[in-house]
């Protein structure tokens, strides 16, 4: 058997391919990660780099909170630099140096020499950004350590932050003016003298990280009634309360875009604003952003930070020692050789079922409808042959489908195709004479073979999705008479007496419909209850409004429809009395283009029979589909076949 897929584009070798590739590099990886961090003094190296970086990312941040811009955070990058003995620059997101710790007081820039320009202030701007072209890479110590950003801080950095990682350090205009300060400091110096007379207990005075005097004891414990908190203290300072004001104003309006009802902020225990401890995911994000948009003018803006070696420092590499390569060697192997032995099992077993896919479309190409495929487990593989094997089967129902539609129509056009022929033949032969009866039989059948086509037409033309529909407000009622009315010979020469019940409770419902259309549906389905009924039945058009649907039924007290047939009785040439010599006349398609005509409208279409007793075929059509203004002036609308 020749092979399906060449060898270099099989599912197994490119399987077997990516595994070996990436068993290689994961290996490669973790052996040199492992070499390097089984070294003592590699990893002392770490933690204090990363310590030092932690420390510089801590007192940066500080100053952030705490000033506009980096103009004179020289002297802070600096001592912070002989104190960690590393290089600390900071740079704008596009890699603009504004402060390098190995620049000199003026600093100007040489080629080759890898030290950042020195900057210069952006005017207007309130940020020192150099003016010059953006800094490689290359020029900088490394890839940027972290992002400073008090409205955003660096979580890896520092874990303790808080949850909206906006630093303590930045209150903006919650900043207390000294005034104040020294008023809220004088109250909790009195609240310590009382403390300490009065309960014994030592409390100090200290400032926390946004600057507001507090209260602390030795352990924390509770304060006595006796010593409460002046007001002075306890109550929010004038800077804070306007400050707080405009914060509240940002949050609402950020809740009122949410479509949510305003809340009050507080400031807690440590001069933080605060809502609601109960409030929502929204309302949190809303006062997180609102705290953001209210400090960013008094924060710097953010500025990447590297933190590397200094400018010509080098160090010892680390080596392995002579037994690590034999060892990576060996793990190296093994893990090879397990992905090879993994990869060629997950292969072969994907695509076996992938080969008897092939085949089975290969039979169902040539000619094999029965062709089918075995579907085993749960996976993709066994959802697509469960898809194909629904696949075939539904194919080889349309092949029946069509086979017989094909026979039928033959058949159909065979009977008058022989009468008028047959009896042209006779008149020819001299056999019969062309009189008005001969001349009006010859024309019946040539109706018939007429209302054949032009139903095949229709049918065709709504399987392709062009038969167009001049939708416009439709009065059921009145479409009802004219049905009945055009109907009326051919079921007083039935001996069927042919009503419209008036008391049907769509008075003045009306449906966005092509009248022609619709007249065509219903009129077949009234056509079709002469013909099944018997001389002396019924048959009766009503309407019905119900749950924003208008049904329109075709009640007859005919022969009826036996239960097992009720689900075919749309399809189409299919008739309950299967012998060709039908008594009842008829093509076979007027249910089947009721059906249509219906989908078309977006509803559908119901049956409801008990043998010997009638049918009842229903029709719903939406109704209300348009305004009234639009009512007023109907347009045509072409349907392409969808609802």
């Amino acid at each position: 058997m020749r092979r399906d897929t060449p060898l270099r584009r099989s599912l197994t070798v490119r399987l077997l391919a990516l595994s070996a590739l990436v068993s290689l590099c994961s290996i490669a990886a973790t052996a040199w990660l492992a070499a390097r961090t089984t070294t003592g003094a590699i990893k002392q190296e770490q933690t204090q780099v990363l310590a030092d970086q932690t420390r510089i990312y801590h007192e940066l941040l500080g100053y952030a909170a705490t000033h506009p811009d980096w103009n004179g955070a020289q002297e802070t990058v600096r001592r912070l630099a002989a104190a960690t003995g590393q290089r600390i620059v900071l740079a704008t997101p596009r890699f603009e140096p504004v402060i390098d710790s190995a620049a000199g007081p003026a600093p100007a820039a040489s080629a080759g020499s890898g030290t950042a320009p020195a900057p210069a202030a952006s005017a207007g701007s309130g940020t020192a950004v150099t003016q010059g072209p953006a800094v490689e890479r290359a020029a900088l110590p490394r890839t940027p350590t972290t992002i400073v950003d008090p409205l955003s801080v660096d979580l890896a950095m520092l874990p303790g932050a808080p949850s909206d990682r906006i630093d303590a350090r930045a209150v903006g205009p919650f900043r207390l003016t000294p005034a104040e300060h020294a008023a809220l400091e004088d109250g909790l110096v009195k609240q310590a003298d009382c403390l300490r007379t009065a309960l014994g207990i030592e409390a100090t005075v200290t400032d926390d990280p946004a600057g507001r005097p507090h209260l602390r004891t030795a352990d924390d414990r509770a304060l006595g009634v006796r010593c409460a908190a002046p007001m002075v203290v306890s109550a929010p300072t004038r800077t804070e309360t306007a400050a707080l004001a405009d914060l509240t104003g940002l949050v609402n309006a950020c809740l009122a875009r949410q479509q949510i009802r305003p809340v009050t902020l507080t400031l807690g225990p440590d001069g933080t604003p605060s809502g609601d401890p109960r409030q929502d995911q929204v309302t949190s994000a809303c006062l997180t952003n609102a705290r953001r948009q209210q400090l960013v003018q008094y924060v710097a803006p953010p500025v990447l930070l590297f933190v590397g070696a200094p400018v010509g420092a080098g160090g010892a590499a680390p080596v392995l020692t002579s037994a690590h390569p034999g060892r990576v060697t060996e793990v190296a192997a093994l893990v090879l050789v397990a992905t090879v032995a993994i990869t060629v099992t997950v292969g072969l077993r994907l695509s076996r079922p992938l080969h008897a896919l092939t085949h089975a479309a290969r039979r169902m190409a040539d000619g094999d409808l029965s062709a089918r495929v075995t579907v085993t487990g749960r996976n993709e593989i066994a959802g697509l042959a469960a898809a194909f094997n629904a696949m075939a089967e539904r194919r080889g129902q349309l092949e029946d489908l069509r086979k017989a539609m094909v026979g039928d129509i033959a058949h159909e056009l065979r009977t008058p195709l022989s009468n008028i022929r047959g009896w042209l033949e006779a008149v020819e032969d001299g056999v019969a004479t062309a009189d008005r009866a001969l001349t009006g039989s010859l024309l019946e059948e040539a109706l018939l073979l007429q209302h054949l086509i032009d139903d095949l037409r229709d049918l065709a033309a709504a399987d392709a999705g062009e038969l167009a529909l001049y939708r416009e407000p439709v009065d059921v009622d009145d479409l009802l008479v004219q049905v009945a009315t055009a109907h009326g010979a051919q079921a007083q020469a039935s001996g069927v007496a042919l009503a419209v019940d008036p008391a049907g409770a769509a008075v003045g419902v009306d449906v966005f419909a092509d009248p022609v259309r619709l007249r065509q549906a219903v009129g077949n389905l009234v056509a079709n209850a002469v013909r099944h009924t018997p001389a002396g039945g019924t048959v009766t058009l009503r309407a019905r409004a119900r749950a924003g649907a208008l049904l329109i039924e075709v009640a007859d007290t005919g022969t009826g429809i036996a239960a097992a047939d009720l689900p075919l009785v749309f399809e189409r040439f299919w008739r309950a009395e299967k012998s060709r010599n039908r008594q009842t006349g008829g093509s076979g398609l007027g249910l089947a283009i009721v059906r249509k005509l219906a989908e078309l409208h977006g509803g559908g279409v119901h049956v409801a029979s008990t043998p010997g007793a009638g049918s009842v075929f229903t029709v719903r059509l939406p109704s209300g589909s348009r305004s009234p203004e639009d009512r007023t002036c109907p347009d045509i609308v072409r349907d392409s076949g969808s609802p």
